[in-house]
């Protein structure tokens, strides 16, 4: 199906559900929930009787607006007019039918931004699992504009108009609320970057929660995206602690359904798991699965969603520390269709959190789950206000080379900005060969170039362990490449680290 009329998909499956006239919203809707703000309008639906009338009233804040809509195939849907961040509001449902009159109203609605926040489980691992995380709890009361809900973990192997079920609904913030357990409700990278964006953009942030621990990309991506990259469904499953993941499972139980709503963008923390499946592959189906979605909810909520929408993502931290795979590096670089920054040309109005300096070795969740969401959240935040909200100087994607030089045999890089270094003679590696591609091959030698200088934005490297031609450089390419908040290339303020990169050398 490569068009997604709203409408349709709303009436294919209100029959599978069983729910004959029953007059209600859709499961996602309710009390608390936070509506996407003006410019963009948001949109309302659920189920009612065929042929009756459903109008929808927004009232508050000397703002009333009324919708009067048909049932047809018992769904309805609205589309509200535009409104400004604020509230609260009550939005009332009013459906009239030969069996009379039902209401339902949504209390303490608020209008703002609404995020989706996905992925596997360091986006799953909770807030009561961080560092400091009494300390976290304890400021939630502090941001009651701030909504949280989170979609129950469910798999199908049809593509859902409806949420099957829910693990948290619409809620104002809590300790109780955030503290759902380990690995459950409500996802702490989630929860602090909207509390950050809240403390930045002063309007109230409704986060969508929807993920799982261990599930690959392909779970979470749709049959039309996977066969850009030559994968098909069926019959390609992954199987991981007992658990087969078939492609498209959670795209239909947990995304899908959610095409309807009005999002400002989306923020996404997984990969770990292709590390071990189709790895190649990442580099095609991750940006697939950004562009399929961006597509989707455009269709899906009548245009209202941005064809593009801001789309944030965390590059992976660490694993194994004495590791020698070139599996979590590799996968850093596919995350960014190999080009080792966001945006880029790939993968356009998308902002990276690179957090391979956020290695914890001693995390009571094992060193996959790094305790340090702050700064991961902080970092994904900085790219959201300048990509999302295109606030002017702010610095979000950290020192990346402009140029690599050779120059006998030392090797000038020059970033794109002032850095803060520190000396190292193993964080550099250049591959040496006659060939440019042999760098490629993950069986070819690499050996240390150490860094013999620094100045504002330039940093020099040693080749003297060369005894070929220098063919390339790679920076940080380990599963664990340095130490907490350690990595010898930074931001000149310290703030942000350089992202790992494998880049040919020019003479």
């Amino acid at each position: 199906m490569h068009g997604l009329h709203p409408l349709l998909l709303l009436c294919c499956v209100a029959h599978s559900y069983g729910l004959g006239h029953e007059f209600r919203f859709a499961s996602y809707y309710g009390d608390h929930m936070v509506l996407q703000r003006a410019p963009e309008r948001a949109v309302l639906w659920g189920y009612g009787t065929d042929a009756a009338k459903v109008t929808i009233t927004v009232l508050g804040n000397q703002q009333n607006t009324s919708h009067t809509v048909t049932v047809e195939e018992q769904i309805w849907r609205v589309t509200l007019d535009p409104v400004q961040p604020g509230g609260p509001y009550v939005v009332s449902a009013v459906q009239q039918s030969a069996e009379g009159v039902q209401v339902h109203n949504l209390t303490d609605v608020l209008f703002g931004d609404v995020w989706l926040c996905g992925g596997q489980s360091n986006m799953q691992m909770g807030l009561s699992q961080v560092i400091n995380a009494s300390e976290e709890l304890a400021m939630a009361l502090k941001f009651p504009n701030v909504r949280v809900f989170t979609a129950a973990d469910e798999h199908s192997r049809e593509e859902l108009t409806d949420l099957m079920k829910i693990e948290l609904p619409w809620s104002v913030p809590s300790a109780g609320v955030l503290d759902g357990g380990n690995f459950s409700h409500f996802s702490a990278v989630c929860w602090l970057f909207g509390r950050y964006l809240y403390e930045s953009q002063k309007h109230p942030v409704g986060l969508v929660e929807s993920c799982w621990g261990g599930t690959p990309v392909e779970a979470w991506s749709s049959e039309r995206a996977l066969q850009k990259c030559g994968l098909a469904k069926p019959k390609h499953s992954f199987q991981n602690a007992g658990a087969s993941w078939d492609n498209t499972v959670l795209w239909n139980a947990m995304i899908h359904p959610l095409l309807n709503m009005t999002i400002k963008g989306a923020i996404w923390y997984q990969g770990e798991q292709n590390t071990e499946y189709h790895q190649d592959l990442y580099n095609c189906t991750f940006p697939a699965m950004i562009d399929d979605w961006r597509m989707a909810f455009h269709q899906g909520s009548g245009g209202q969603t941005s064809p593009v929408f801001p789309f944030g993502f965390v590059q992976l931290s660490t694993y194994k520390k004495t590791s020698l795979s070139d599996a979590f590096p590799n996968l850093r670089w596919h995350q960014t269709a190999d080009y080792g920054f966001a945006p880029n040309p790939r993968m356009k109005n998308t902002f990276m959190a690179v957090s391979l300096d956020l290695g914890d070795e001693a995390s009571p969740w094992g060193s996959i789950h790094p305790r340090y969401k702050q700064d991961v959240a902080h970092r994904l935040t900085l790219g959201a206000r300048a990509v999302a909200y295109g606030e002017k100087g702010v610095s979000f994607q950290g020192p990346f080379p402009q140029a690599i030089r050779l120059q006998g045999k030392y090797i000038n890089i020059t970033y794109s900005e002032k850095v803060s270094v520190t000396k190292s003679h193993t964080a550099f590696e250049v591959c040496c060969s006659s060939s440019q591609r042999d760098h490629r091959n993950a069986s070819f030698a690499w050996v240390r170039a150490p860094i013999v200088e620094t100045s504002s934005n330039v940093v020099v490297l040693s080749t003297d362990k060369c005894s070929d031609e220098v063919a390339a450089l790679r920076y940080a390419w380990r599963d664990w490449p340095c130490q907490l908040k350690a990595c010898p290339v930074y931001s000149a303020d310290h703030a942000l680290p350089a992202a790992p990169f494998m880049l040919p050398v020019k003479s």
